[in-house]
């Protein structure tokens, strides 16, 4: 049975949430409102989830599963998804609860969730804006890809990677926006998904992509007996 609590200062003013945890996360949820930060550093995708068969949208981090190969320390340098922000944390109704079973709370280091007179820390103030922000935008990114669904802007991509030892990586189920199909569009439908803020969000999409090289050469640089 999983251990679930409702946050409260008395009960849990000891408790500390590590970041360390982010080194074995190689993907992770993203929601519209992040595609402009998330894309500076990460390569945004979309992908189906495997029950429902529905799209949604995330970052890679790593070319393998646990591995995530912009981690320093354990930790990520630049902009922190909501979804990582939230380890161990999710709402009920208008209530936080946390799971002392996430591997936010294996290590028992980290950062504290309450100042001594019981307010919230810096920590849990990360936590609460991404709890706020994934509430909200989770919805508003279904509705963003069921346009461009509709629209036939999604495209698989097929990523092979090489490697100095000879391994190849492939990312299967992968999926961008076609800046083809984008601009062959008729321009009610341009003017529609602009006005929506749409193109903004594609344009930052697709322009992430890139960061894949870059997580590529990370990996190839750490390989046994890389210069």
């Amino acid at each position: 049975m999983p251990d679930w609590q409702y946050l409260n200062h008395e009960r849990h003013a000891a408790l500390r949430i590590d970041r360390g945890c982010d080194s074995k996360r190689h993907f992770a949820q993203v929601v519209a409102a992040e595609f402009p930060e998330a894309s500076i550093h990460y390569p945004i995708v979309f992908t189906k989830n495997p029950e429902s068969g529905a799209f949604y949208a995330g970052v890679i981090m790593g070319l393998e599963p646990g591995t995530n190969l912009l981690a320093t320390g354990g930790k990520l340098p630049d902009y922190r998804p909501a979804d990582l922000e939230r380890q161990g944390f999710f709402l009920e109704d208008d209530n936080v609860v946390i799971d002392l079973e996430s591997a936010a709370f294996a290590s028992g280091e980290g950062e504290v969730l309450f100042e001594h007179g019981g307010e919230a820390a810096p920590a849990l103030k990360r936590v609460q804006h991404a709890l706020k922000l994934l509430r909200t935008g989770i919805a508003e990114t279904e509705e963003m890809i069921e346009r461009l669904v509709t629209a036939q802007l999604l495209e698989p991509i097929d990523v092979t990677l090489n490697f100095d030892d000879g391994k190849p990586i492939r990312l299967e189920g992968l999926y961008t926006i076609s800046l083809d199909g984008l601009h062959g569009l008729p321009d009610a439908l341009v003017l529609e998904l602009f006005r929506a803020g749409d193109l903004q969000l594609a344009y930052s999409q697709t322009n992430s992509i890139r960061h894949v090289r870059t997580l590529a050469r990370i990996r190839n640089e750490r390989l046994p007996g890389a210069a």
